[in-house]
């Protein structure tokens, strides 16, 4: 099984909400999560946008677990650097 950090969708029309979590590769976006490590509000105020933590993606990361494009930003936005 390989892991990978992305975000999972929640919200309504025009109002979008995600979770960071941990998901099989080949699982839908909406599907069944590993862990949850956080979220990601792109409405919200800019010190409300993105928390999640750290330490749990550093661990998951350790493990070879790889990381979409979207949350390699927001984890770049936050001083937690991915390759």
């Amino acid at each position: 099984m390989s892991a990978r950090i992305r975000l999972k969708k929640f919200g309504t029309k025009k109002r979008p909400y995600f979770r960071i979590v941990v998901m099989d590769k080949r699982a839908p976006r909406d599907g069944k999560t590993i862990e949850e490590l956080g979220y990601y509000h792109p409405i919200e105020t800019e010190d409300k946008q993105i928390v999640f933590d750290a330490d749990k993606a550093k661990v998951w990361l350790e493990k070879g677990a790889t990381v979409t494009d979207t949350v390699r930003r927001i984890f770049n936005k936050k001083n937690l650097t991915v390759k």
